[in-house]
């Protein structure tokens, strides 16, 4: 077939091109008219057309390849010409496909520079019929003629240059914005891949492809954030877990989306970011999201992932010839950490280069001397010699012949350690033990007697037992744990060997059953190496993974209920999906039977609550998803109140991270499923006043699911019935059997009550029923109790009949110990009561916390004689025991046991309480108090009693600061105009504290000063300073300044984690606190840089921008939606509506960073930067108001080419956010910025920016819609002019002829001027590039091109 197909080829061109004898013989003498010419043209075509009709499809490619083999194989110039003739009329009469031709002529292996003029005639050929090629092919044939062009030397011939020039022009036509043969973004991205930024191009390209790249600044601009490299996270801040702070995991690199020429800083690797980040205490888990890893990074990097010797080999090099010895020891110190931990398991000689390291940072000739070693320091003094011992354990074990002598200068440390060793009698006074534990942590022989020491100084395991609060409990005898200095001092290997012993000994001591309890020193103890990340391993993960399961296995619940009270009380920034965990564990254990006791059941729901409320808005979303198939494991089956818990939880935190904003309906979100089974388990209503306080889309659900509730007049009837039942049986078994039956009535309490209030007695089946009814069941019969008072209640006649009521309830709570208080008031706090009935029951809180002294007088003799720094603590378990002991808690109704007739003695086993008592356990119930309070606008008065009474209580809550912020950006709406109720909350929970915090810890002085004491008739307005000052304050622990504005702490058993996130969060409670409506306050904080400031330096600005970013987006909705309003007056300022106004490049303006440095500013670039910095910061949540907002209120005004582009710059950096987190918004942004382009399209009469605009949109559509938008946005582009219209082409599936026919007339006016419709050349500036962005080519597209 192939030699046939040649042979027939072969007759059609050589008859054609043959010559006689004397053409040859003189040749370029002989020349053919235009009319023998065409003849032949004609005529060679007309056979060529009969054999190509013949051809199967399959062999078209072939045959033109074979066609181009021919015509490369002349020599003659004139053939060469006239073969091209041939092809260029076979294409123009379409016989030919134009790109089959193309790629076949630019393919060709005879297509060498140095055949010039075969070279000339070929790109004129290309350049003839490229027009008639689709735009893939017209990319496709553009990478090919570049990658032809760089063969061409760098020195050729200037004789040559001109022939040469021939694929100059191909690549210009191309590239010529006005002949629109493809997507010009198309071009750019192929450019970009043939010369990243900083390469140049060929030499024959000229100015062609830097002014071509040049004209897609503008674009990259309009995708980038004005100063995105000065914008930092506060690390724990519930924006920081969001893709705006993603960077590559290899590069470190922004993600940026597409080929485009970005400013160069944003192409280089964030390593500044990542440092602030790393420098944070606890940002591990903001690192991972950052970088995308799925693993947690562990501390003890192994060796597969860096290389210990080469990261010491570095550091020496670096340190070398610099005399840098002040901070050696503490560098010592942290390689000790390393090396203590890991020397065991590899090989000796990664760990030889530290000793070079010592000879270059300990140059003393004569010994160092011993170090005081009362004071921590000196364990960072002895760390050389440590390191020294291990190396030398570890040549012994080995029998290397590595073994080094001590060096001189160490002698006297190594003898004192030595000495040491073998006075077996070790104190606690001073160092001397976590020394001998940190040098010989891998020696066992050595280790085991300062561990020992350590161990036995804890475990208590004298023949003395002490007394714990309850009966019947006794423990080991030892109180006092080991201080957190002493800890401090030891490695994290040592760290490590003594929580392993500790979790061993619970386990052991879980397992044998034994009476005595544990020690208060190893609880305590233990709950402070909790606080220890690095060694969370056997840490919180063995706590959560393998403690807790072991000991529910041994169904030891005295140890198990001493867990639960660490939990609650003693541990400090445990990652959210170990409490998620542990709670699932919680539900879970409720159901088993065994613990349907009592004590133990108070303390699991009491610990679930607390894991509840505590959980922060931004983990409530990411850790619920998990368990989006199995909703049932973290729900309780029973607990109503635990559920509402929940509910209300997801309400605060829905609402704080903007979840819902912009949708009416749960439908399709996570919350869905979750709710579903909730309402399942346990079916229920909301009051109208907290439901009105829900998002929406929650408002609508328990709207639609509402449970028809059980009327108060049945309720009384069915208490009735029961007690004349209770009154005519007369057998004693009967009475209990029917009242304490599953399914029978929970109504028990309510005949109790009923007894008291005519008899003032309860005999002794009574105590029985109770008994035989149990914890878990009885919580149920509180629930029914709590509807029955508040009826009672609201019947009763007042006066002697009331203070009886009042009476009986304070009686079953402190009398006869029926029912706790702090479990009664949660259930009286979540009842859904309405109007009179909801002022009733929240009257008989009141009344139960206020009224007698028993509640009141616990409070008050708490809060006077503990401080809550239980770390620095060492006499707690004295102070425990003594409040215990004058404020029994009596939890197995011992008072009614006393009370009843004949008076029974009971002894019940207590279960070992170390921590707890009710003042703590009332702490998450009186949160949820105030919060209901807050929500019945007649009780306002109540709550202000309740505070002035109670709120020293918060002194000892862990999230004081949380807790007030949650609350007042959650009430906003109901707060906005009860500002003394606003600053009695703030002062009540503040100044709890005063004693156990250091002066200007929240509140700033001004604050304090003139807020806090502010009266009604004389409302403080605060002055532009003093915003700069809080804004200012922000700034210093977010530079890392020393010291800053807020005095230091121990950040491990802070509320926060770090300074920032405390800084952040205070400024914002003070914020909110103020008297000043969320508008106003909003508008102050966005003048800190709008408005000149005397005390905002120039040169850190973007520095202030971020920190408004970061509080504004903190508050609630009415303080940063103010931002929508200047933007709105931005679009509208003269410099942007009239053309006149301003008569330069818009890019340049656009450009905040070099129109702040150079002075040329103006406020819509101001605007421009800070909504960046706002949005940067903002949740998924807020960020959706955009499409709204764009709709709505800018697209009406948008008329001129200068706003058009202020919006595209505005909202262009986000549109990978949208993608990524909200797909719907993203199309709707998408559709909108054509209906502006339509509006502006009409208005304007010239538009000089049409490049950038369309180069944009081709952005839009293949880095992120794709076609999902095209039927929208087709009807538009069918609107727009044909300038427009042709450019936007490639978007509509439309064909140049049909462009070109009603675009003829624009495409020659553009033409003939075509600076009206090419881009305007902006200013020189620096070239800058990605090699590591996507590109529209045919394998690298987002979505599939059209």
């Amino acid at each position: 077939m192939a030699l046939s197909m040649e042979t027939q080829l072969q007759s059609i061109f050589e008859d054609v091109v043959k010559t006689e004898m004397i053409e040859e013989a003189f040749a370029g003498m002989f020349m053919d008219t235009p009319e023998d010419e065409r003849t032949k043209l004609i005529s060679c075509l007309g056979a060529f057309r009969q054999y190509w009709g013949t051809l199967p499809q399959e062999s078209h490619e072939q045959c033109v390849q074979w066609i181009v083999r021919f015509i490369h194989s002349q020599h003659s110039p004139k053939r060469i010409s006239f073969l091209h003739d041939c092809l260029a009329m076979a294409v123009e009469t379409s016989l030919l496909p134009p790109r089959m031709v193309c790629v076949a002529l630019i393919s060709s292996d005879s297509l060498e520079w140095e055949r010039t003029q075969l070279w000339a005639l070929t790109f004129k050929l290309i350049r003839k019929i490229i027009g008639g090629m689709d735009y893939k092919g017209v990319r496709d044939l553009l990478k090919a003629v570049l990658d032809k062009i760089q063969t061409i030397p760098t020195t050729v011939s200037s004789a040559i240059v001109q022939q040469l020039l021939a694929a100059r022009e191909v690549v210009e036509y191309i590239l010529d914005r006005n002949a629109c043969l493809l997507p010009a973004y198309f071009a750019i991205a192929e450019i970009r891949k043939m010369y990243p930024e900083g390469q140049l191009s060929h030499w024959l390209l000229g100015s062609l492809i830097s002014d071509f790249v040049d004209s897609f600044r503008p674009t990259a601009r309009i995708n980038s954030i004005c100063g995105r490299c000065s914008l930092l996270p506060v690390v724990n801040n519930s924006g920081a877990i969001c893709n705006s702070w993603k960077l590559d995991p290899t590069t470190l690199h922004f993600p940026l989306r597409g080929m485009l020429p970005f400013d160069k800083d944003l192409f280089e690797p964030q390593t500044g970011l990542l440092r602030y980040v790393l420098e944070q205490p606890y940002s591990r888990e903001m690192v991972c999201n950052m970088l995308g890893l799925n693993k947690q990074l562990i501390f003890f990097v192994l060796f597969q992932f860096a290389s210990f010797p080469h990261m010491v080999l570095s550091l020496h090099q670096k340190l070398a010839g610099r005399g840098l010895i002040k901070g050696r020891d503490h560098l010592m110190w942290v390689l000790l950490q390393f090396i203590s931990g890991s020397i065991q398991k590899n090989a000796l000689a990664d760990f030889l280069p530290v000793m070079k390291l010592f000879d270059l940072l300990y140059p003393e000739k004569e010994c160092i001397p011993v170090p005081d070693i009362n004071k921590p320091q000196s364990t960072h003094s002895f760390a050389m010699t440590c390191i020294w011992i291990h190396l030398n354990r570890k040549a012994q074990n080995d029998n290397s012949k590595l073994q080094i002598p001590i060096p001189h200068s160490l002698k006297l440390h190594h003898e004192f350690l030595q000495q040491s060793l073998r006075n077996k009698t070790l104190g606690m006074s001073d160092y001397k033990i976590a020394l001998l534990c940190n040098a010989y942590s891998t020696n066992s022989e050595c280790f085991t007697l300062p561990m020992g020491v350590l161990v036995e100084t804890i475990y208590g395991n004298g023949s003395m037992r002490i007394n714990l609060p309850g009966t019947n409990c006794m423990a080991s005898g030892s109180v006092t744990p080991l201080p957190m200095n002493l800890l401090d001092s030891l490695t994290v290997h040592a760290k490590m060997s003594l929580i392993h012993s500790i979790a061993t000994r619970v386990i052991k001591l879980a397992q044998a059953k034994s009476s005595i309890t544990l020690a208060p020193a190893l609880v305590e103890t233990y709950s402070r190496l909790l606080v220890y990340m690095e060694i969370e391993s056997l840490g919180i993960k063995g706590f959560i993974s393998q403690l807790l399961p072991n000991v529910f296995k041994s169904h030891a619940w005295g140890i198990l209920h001493t867990l639960l009270e660490m939990f609650s009380y003693r541990m400090h920034h445990i990652q959210p999906h170990y409490r998620v965990q542990l709670l699932s564990h919680l539900h879970s254990l409720a159901a088993v039977p065994q613990t349907n006791q009592n004590q133990l059941h108070l303390c699991v729901e009491s610990t679930a609550l607390r894991l509840i409320t505590a959980l922060g808005s931004s983990e409530v979303q990411p850790q619920f998803t998990r368990f989006l198939n199995d909703p049932k494991t973290v729900l309780s089956a029973e607990s109503e109140e635990l559920n509402r818990a929940l509910i209300l939880t997801l309400a605060r935190a829905t609402h704080v991270t903007d979840f819902f904003t912009g949708s009416d309906s749960i439908h399709g979100t996570w919350c869905k499923d979750i709710l579903q089974t909730i309402m399942n388990f346990t079916p229920h209503n909301w009051a109208s006043h907290t439901l009105s306080c829900f998002p929406a889309p929650l408002q609508a659900f328990f709207k639609q699911n509402n449970v028809p509730q059980e009327s108060r007049f049945n309720l009384k009837k069915n208490v009735e019935e029961e007690y004349r039942k209770w009154k005519s049986m007369a057998n004693e078994n009967d009475i209990i059997t029917h009242f304490s039956m599953q399914g029978s009535p929970p109504l028990f309490l309510c005949l109790l009550w009923k007894m008291l209030l005519e008899t003032d007695h309860i005999n002794q089946i009574g105590f029985r029923v109770l008994e035989r009814i149990g914890a878990r069941a009885l919580v149920a019969h509180v629930r029914t109790f709590a509807d029955f008072l508040v009826y009672e209640f609201s019947t009763s006649a007042g006066g002697q009949q009331l203070n009886k009521c009042i009476e009986i309830l304070n009686d079953m709570v402190w009398k006869y110990n029926i029912v706790t208080l702090d479990r009664l008031i949660l259930c009286l706090a979540m009842r859904s009561h309405e109007g009179n009935e909801a002022q009733v029951c929240y009257f008989i809180i009141q009344l139960l916390l206020l009224k007698p002294n028993d509640f009141r007088n616990r409070v008050n003799d708490f809060v006077k004689e503990n401080a809550p720094e239980h770390w620095l603590q060492s006499d707690w378990h004295n102070k425990h025991m003594s409040y215990h002991k004058k404020y029994p808690e009596k939890l197995y109704f011992e008072g009614l046991a006393d009370q009843v007739n004949p008076p029974m003695q009971l002894q019940p086993q207590y279960l070992p309480i170390y921590f707890g008592n009710v003042c703590l356990r009332f702490l998450p119930v009186f949160d949820i108090v105030i919060h209901r309070f807050l929500e019945l606008l007649p009780v306002s008065k109540s709550l202000e009693t309740l505070l002035d009474h109670l709120g020293g209580l918060y002194k000892f809550h862990d999230r004081p600061v949380t807790y007030l912020y949650n609350t007042l950006h959650y009430y906003e709406r109901h707060l906005r105009d009860r500002t003394n109720l606003k600053r009695k909350l703030v002062h009540a929970i503040m100044s709890s504290l005063k004693d156990n915090r250091a002066p200007g810890w929240c509140l700033s002085e001004t604050y304090l000063k003139l807020g806090m004491n502010a009266r009604e008739d004389n409302v403080w307005i605060p002055d532009d300073t003093y915003y700069c000052k809080l804004i200012g304050r922000l700034l210093s622990p977010m530079a890392g300044k020393s010291p800053g504005p807020f005095p230091t702490c121990d950040w491990r058993f802070n509320e926060f984690p770090n300074p920032a996130a405390h800084a952040l969060h205070v400024t914002c409670v003070e914020l909110m606190a103020l008297a000043v409506s969320g508008k106003d306050v909003g508008n102050a904080l966005l003048n800190v840089v709008l408005t000149s400031q005397p005390l905002v330096p120039r040169e850190n600005i973007t520095a202030w921008m971020n920190a408004i970013g970061l509080v504004i987006t903190a508050l609630p909705e009415p303080y940063w939606i103010v931002l929508h309003d200047r933007i709105v007056s931005v679009i509208g300022s003269p410099v942007l509506t009239s053309e006149t106004e301003w008569a330069g490049y818009p890019f340049a303006l656009l450009d905040f960073t070099a129109c702040h440095q150079s002075y040329s500013e103006m406020n819509c670039s101001y605007v421009l930067a800070l909504a960046h910095a706002v949005w940067h910061h903002s949740s998924i949540g807020q960020l959706s108001l955009i499409p709204k907002f764009l709709s709505e209120t800018l697209k009406p005004v948008v008329q001129t080419e200068f706003q058009l582009l202020y919006v595209y710059h505005l909202v262009g950096p986000f549109l990978q956010r949208f993608q990524q987190e909200r797909t719907r918004c993203m199309l709707e942004i998408g559709v909108a910025f054509y209906e502006m382009l339509q509006a502006v399209d009409q208005h304007c009469q010239h538009l000089s920016y049409m490049d950038p605009i369309c180069d944009f949109l081709y952005h839009i559509k293949y880095m992120y819609t794709g076609d999902s938008v095209k039927e929208q946005v087709e009807k538009i582009i069918m609107t727009l002019r044909p300038a427009m219209k042709l450019r936007l082409r490639f978007i509509t599936h439309s064909s140049l002829v049909e462009t070109s026919s009603s675009a003829a007339a624009a495409a020659a006016a553009a033409a003939a001027t075509s600076s009206s419709s090419s881009t305007p050349q902006p200013p020189t500036s620096s070239l800058s590039a990605s090699s590591v962005v996507a590109s529209p080519s045919a394998t690298q597209h987002t979505h599939t091109p059209m």
